[in-house]
């Protein structure tokens, strides 16, 4: 699903936040004075306020499975069978990582203004469904 700034969505399912919490206007020194959780339940619905992309790193066998990849590509036709072979071989065995990688390469979080009032930021998008 993609979202977009403006949309309505609901919660896929019931949600619960902990951590350590500082009552307002208390010093940022005093961090973990409280230990709190919250309990949202699924369904509640809110406004998408901010949507945010973020690319994933590439790992070493991805890299060089994109140069490898690149070079059978452009000059396979033109190198001897064997050589050809093994850069074949060698693609073939990267190519797992660079689907895996593939498959998660955007993560996409948001910004969601509860109808409660409450606001969860950098919630992922899978947590979320339209309204």
């Amino acid at each position: 699903m993609t979202l977009n700034v403006g949309q309505r969505v609901r919660l896929a399912a019931e949600l619960r936040l902990a951590g350590s919490a500082t009552p307002a206007g208390e010093p940022s020194q005093e961090t973990g004075a409280f230990v709190a959780s919250l309990a949202l339940a699924a369904g509640i619905e809110g406004t998408v306020e901010r949507v945010d992309e973020h690319h994933r790193q590439q790992s070493h066998e991805v890299r060089e499975y994109l140069r490898l990849k690149s070079l059978l590509d452009d000059f396979g036709h033109q190198m001897p069978s064997a050589s050809r072979q093994q850069l074949e071989d060698q693609v073939g065995a990267l190519e797992g990582e660079w689907v895996a990688f593939q498959q998660r390469m955007l993560r996409v979080t948001v910004r969601v203004r509860l109808d409660n009032g409450l606001i969860l930021d950098d919630v992922p998008e899978e947590a979320l469904t339209s309204a």
